[in-house]
Parts: structure tokens; C-alpha cells; sequence
């Protein structure tokens, strides 16, 4: 059953509030972050926590290339159980595909390579893997050469992460998500969580996990702990030290927490090391403070959020607190107020036969300063909305050629729904917005299992939408995608 961990005042764990207070500001100062999630533990206590409306707690997020960590926990008990050996090479897991590897630097390719992103490749080679074999992407990456001796260059690489993911499962003979369920999940209080796939029945490993903010704390509490769970040691403490110091240099990196070196799916950091993922989901571990900091975010500048940490926290992780009492209330406060801003709009139309008399066609449009690789189009997403009266509103059906979603919306404010699609799956979002004139509607869907927010134009004049990422995904995605897998 789901547990959670204590919780604290911060200065009773030698925290200030003060300088969470500040790290605080110098987020909201940044208007290219967006915040979803904040959790502060130390001393194994939970010291400050927050969600910025409409996300909430108990709802799982997906992780990105955070999920890496996870995967490496799994390699971690597979290797203990004696389902792999870091010195195994790749090859010998696919016997089937033996015949075919014949580059003697993919035959020589170890598990410890692909766990550190050091299989040899100068570059990501996800593409390379799928365009020699679709169905396999193992053996399109072990089909792609390496351009040097693995072990000796750093390269940020997919399939690496994706192999030992397929190693792990295919010798337990279960997913990802099964084999670390009573060995992870369980002894953590770890809840339900949900891994995509691909090819259906294999769980991707590299990205595409879902999971609460305070399971990620858990899983950074369990690291800083050496491996031990209240009185049980789950990981070896061998593991831990190899998989959280540096197995491979990367310091031709610019970024400087993105040049410290990597271990087996960790970075090294300027202060401690981190599990990270696309567009600031992070879980920081901070070995010589003894304490976790958990984001989940959507930003483009993820080092900005690291220097913001460092600057603004790290100071205050073990410091004497100043004014605490005043600190601590307005930390209170502010945490319990944290709320992204809604979109505006009056709240209903003159004429709602004007608008719910036939759906608006959807239009390619490309958002200022994006690619039109985020854009949501007729052929990349959405062929029409729906805008319709409801009980107590309005609501926005959101229409792809094989799928819909209907969406209630309020104005002024957030309305939170688990409407399900036409397959029948649950697709959590939160929608704002209304009219600005008698010609135009807008509104803003937030899909509150990703970092992802989506911003509708609806026009009368010729019955056409405009459906655009404000906050684009990694890769075109259907509704399907876009919550976490039951």
C-alpha cells in the first residue's frame, strides 16, 4: 500500500525557510519556468512540499529521461539475483542476434557501457537503431557500429538505456514495472505507476514513466541511504557507489552540471549527483546534506533551475535560521497558494448557437519561436474542436481521426476532469479560458500526467481552430500518449 514519508518542520532539520522562500522567487522570477512541483526532504523528512494548481500530489507525472534512474534500480537487483553481470557483453543476452552482429566493437560492447552511456557511439543513435530494424530497436542498435572502443567516450544515447532495460526484463521474464513492484515499489510505498511501451509489451526504460512526485523523493532517499530502506537493504552498497561516482567523462559538455561525469543512469553534479529528465524533472541527492530536492517543471533551460538550487537552497541546508517562526508562515502560505496562472476569457457567448453548431476545423499554425515539429495540426493530431454548453459551463470536445476527448472548461479559473477518450482510458487535464470577443474563443488544456499544456483559438469567422503546444512534448503525440498507462 502507498506510505508517506515524515514530514517536518525545516528548521527542526536544520533547514531554512528563508532560503526556500528564495528559491521560490528566483523561479517565479523566470519566466520561461513553469513549476508543477517542488519537495524538499532532508534528514529523510519531508521539510517542504508544493504543487502548483491544477497539478496535485497524488497525481504521477511522467519523468522523461528520469525514468533512466529507475531503470538502473532495476539492473541494480537483476545484477544482485544474478540475471546479469555489468561484464557481460550486450551480445551474449541476444543469442539470436549473434549471427548478425559482426562489428567487433558491438561484440565487445558490455553491460557496464550501455548502463554508463559509454557504448562507444559519438552521438544519439536512436534513429540509426530504428531505420536498420523497426521492430527490434536491440538489434538496430547493436546493427550500428560504434565509432570508438566502448568504454572510452561519453555519448547521451537511447538505445544504451533501452538495452539494459531489455536485458533486465527479458531475463525476469516480466516488464520493468512487475520486476520492480515487490522489490522496489512495495518496500517504498511506492503506489500505482505506469511505463509506455514500445513495441507493445516492452517498457521503454530510457523515458516514459509515470510516477508522484514523492515517489521520485523515495527512490533519491533510498540512494542517499546507501541502498537501505528503514532496517532492509534493498540495492547493494556497491552499486550505489558505482552507479552514483563518475564512469565515463563527459567534460566537453558547456553546460557545468551537464559536465561532471555519469554513472550508471545518474549525472555527477556540481554538488552531489541527480536523476534527471527533459524539461526539469529532477531529483537532486545531496550526499554531504543529507537531503533530496524533487522538481517537476517544464522549462527549455534546465541548468537555470540547477543554478537557482544551488544559489538560493543549498545555502540554507544546514544553516543556522534566521527569523524562523516569520519565515516558516509565509513559506506556509506560500506553498499552500501555488497556482498556474489561468487563461481569460468571459464566460460564456451571446449566441451559443453560433458556437456549438458544428465543429471548428483545426489549422497547421506555428507558434512564435518554435518548430513546426510541436505543432498540432489535421495531420498530426487534431482534425476539429467542439465547443458545447454543460451544466454549470461549457466544454471543448477535442477530436483526432480515431480518438476524441471532451473536456469541461471554466473561466477564471481551473476545472479538473478524468473524463475517459473513446478507447475508454482515463486522460486527466485541467482546461481555462473563455471569449475574448463576440469572433473568438481561447482556452489553455493542461494534461496533468505530463509537463505539457496545449492552447486552443477557436474563430467563427470560417469555423477554424488553432491547436498549438505552449508546451510541447519530445515527440508528436496522439491523446493516447498523453497520461499515465493503467
Amino acid at each position: 500500500m502507498p506510505s508517506s514519508l515524515p514530514r517536518s518542520a525545516p528548521a527542526d532539520q536544520g533547514v531554512d525557510p528563508a532560503a526556500i522562500l528564495s528559491l521560490l522567487d528566483a523561479l517565479d522570477e523566470r519566466a520561461d519556468i513553469e513549476m508543477h512541483s517542488l519537495m524538499v526532504v532532508r534528514h529523510g523528512q519531508v521539510v517542504a512540499e508544493g504543487w502548483w494548481a491544477p497539478y496535485s500530489a497524488g497525481r504521477p507525472q511522467l519523468l522523461y529521461s528520469l525514468s533512466k534512474s529507475f531503470t538502473a534500480t532495476a539492473a541494480a537487483f537483476a545484477q544482485a539475483e544474478g540475471l546479469l553481470d555489468l561484464d557481460d557483453t550486450v551480445v551474449s543476452h541476444f543469442p539470436e542476434f549473434a549471427a548478425d552482429i559482426t562489428d567487433p566493437r558491438s561484440r565487445s560492447m558490455k553491460v557496464r557501457h550501455v548502463a554508463s552511456m559509454a557504448s562507444g557511439h559519438t552521438q544519439e543513435t536512436l534513429g540509426m537503431a530504428l531505420e536498420r530494424d523497426p521492430a527490434e530497436p536491440v538489434r538496430g542498435f547493436l546493427l550500428t557500429p560504434p565509432d570508438r572502443d566502448p568504454g572510452t567516450v561519453f555519448a547521451y544515447n537511447q538505445p544504451c538505456t533501452y538495452t539494459l532495460a531489455s536485458i533486465v526484463q527479458r531475463n525476469a521474464g516480466m516488464s520493468l514495472t512487475g520486476y520492480l513492484r515487490q522489490r522496489l515499489f512495495d518496500p517504498l510505498g511506492i503506489g500505482h505507476v505506469g511505463w509506455h511501451t514500445f513495441p507493445p509489451g516492452r517498457e521503454q526504460g530510457f523515458s516514459g514513466l509515470h510516477a508522484r512526485t514523492e515517489d521520485i523523493a523515495k527512490l533519491g532517499l533510498l540512494y542517499l541511504q546507501q541502498g537501505w530502506w528503514e532496517q532492509t537493504k534493498l540495492i547493494p552498497k556497491e552499486w550505489v557507489a558505482e552507479a552514483t561516482s563518475a564512469q565515463v567523462s563527459n567534460s566537453e559538455n558547456t553546460n557545468p552540471d551537464w559536465k561532471q561525469g555519469y554513472g550508471f543512469q545518474f549525472w555527477m553534479s556540481r554538488h552531489g549527483y541527480r536523476g534527471d529528465g527533459a524539461f526539469g524533472q529532477f531529483c537532486v541527492i545531496l550526499p554531504e546534506q543529507d537531503a533530496v530536492i524533487v522538481t517537476t517543471a517544464y522549462t527549455l533551460d534546465m541548468q537555470a533551475m540547477l543554478d537557482a538550487i544551488w544559489t538560493h537552497l543549498l545555502p540554507g541546508l544546514g544553516t543556522a535560521p534566521s527569523a524562523t517562526a516569520t519565515a516558516q508562515n509565509q513559506l506556509s502560505a506560500r506553498l499552500a497558494r501555488l497556482e498556474l496562472p489561468a487563461s481569460p476569457g468571459a464566460p460564456t457567448p451571446d449566441d451559443w448557437g453560433q458556437w456549438s453548431g458544428g465543429p471548428f476545423s483545426v489549422t497547421a499554425s506555428t507558434p512564435s519561436g518554435e518548430s513546426p515539429s510541436f505543432v498540432l495540426s489535421a495531420d498530426t493530431f487534431l482534425t476539429s474542436i467542439e465547443v458545447a454548453p454543460r451544466a454549470g459551463g461549457w466544454q471543448l470536445s477535442l477530436i483526432e481521426p480515431d480518438n476524441a476527448l471532451t473536456v469541461p472548461v471554466s473561466s477564471g479559473g481551473w476545472t479538473v476532469s478524468d473524463h475517459a477518450d473513446r478507447y475508454g482510458d482515463t486522460i486527466p487535464v485541467a482546461a481555462s479560458g473563455g471569449w475574448l470577443d463576440d469572433e473568438t474563443l481561447r482556452a489553455e488544456v493542461v494534461f496533468l500526467e505530463t509537463p505539457h499544456r496545449m492552447d486552443i483559438t477557436c474563430t467563427l469567422r470560417g469555423r477554424v481552430a488553432q491547436a498549438v503546444w505552449r508546451h510541447p512534448p519530445l515527440a508528436r503525440s496522439k491523446l493516447r500518449h498523453l497520461h499515465c498507462p493503467s
